[in-house]
C-alpha cells in the first residue's frame, strides 16, 4: 500500500488515513506467518488473500464476511481459486474495532488488490457491528458458502 502513498503530495493524504494504513501493515505482521508478507498465502495449506479479497468484496455481503473472519476466525473447508483449504484461522477479536478495520484496509488495498468501485475503507463502525453478532467460526464458514465463492 505504501507505493500508492508516494504518488500523492503528502499535503494531500488525511494523516488519520497514513496512520490507519501504517496500523494496519503492523498488525498484518501477525498474518504474514500464514498469508505471508506477499498475501499469496502457502498454497494447498493457508489460502492467499492477495486477488483474493476484490472478488470476496465483490460478492453480497463479503465485506461483512471478512469482518467475521477476523473477530471470529474461520475452520472447516474452504475453496479459493479451485485450491481446497481445510484449516483454521483463529479468531482476532482481542483487536480492537480500529484495528481489526486497519487490518483490513491493509489486506483490500495491498499486493495489487483494491476495493470494488463505489466501496469505501472499513471502518471501526462496521466492525462494531459485526461484533455484535457473536458467531462461532463455524458459523463463519456457512456465511462464506453463502457468498457463492469459488
Amino acid at each position: 500500500m505504501r507505493k500508492y502513498l508516494y504518488l500523492l503530495p503528502l499535503a494531500l493524504i488525511p494523516v488519520a488515513f497514513t496512520q490507519s494504513a501504517q496500523q494496519g501493515a503492523t498488525i498484518y505482521q501477525q498474518c504474514q506467518g500464514c498469508h505471508q508478507p506477499t498475501g499469496a498465502g502457502i498454497p494447498g495449506v493457508f489460502p492467499p488473500l492477495a486477488g483474493h479479497i476484490p472478488e470476496v468484496l465483490a460478492a453480497k455481503g463479503g465485506r461483512e464476511y471478512l469482518v467475521q473472519v477476523m473477530l471470529y476466525g474461520l475452520t472447516g473447508e474452504i475453496t479459493v481459486k479451485g485450491q481446497k483449504y481445510n484449516g483454521a484461522m483463529p479468531a482476532f477479536a482481542q483487536l480492537s474495532d480500529d484495528q481489526v478495520a486497519a487490518v483490513l484496509n491493509h489486506v483490500s488495498m495491498s499486493w495489487g488488490n483494491k476495493l470494488p468501485q463505489g466501496q469505501k475503507a472499513f471502518t471501526a463502525a462496521e466492525v462494531k457491528a459485526q461484533r455484535a453478532k457473536k458467531l462461532t467460526s463455524a458459523q463463519v464458514n456457512e456465511a462464506r458458502k453463502k457468498l457463492g465463492l469459488k
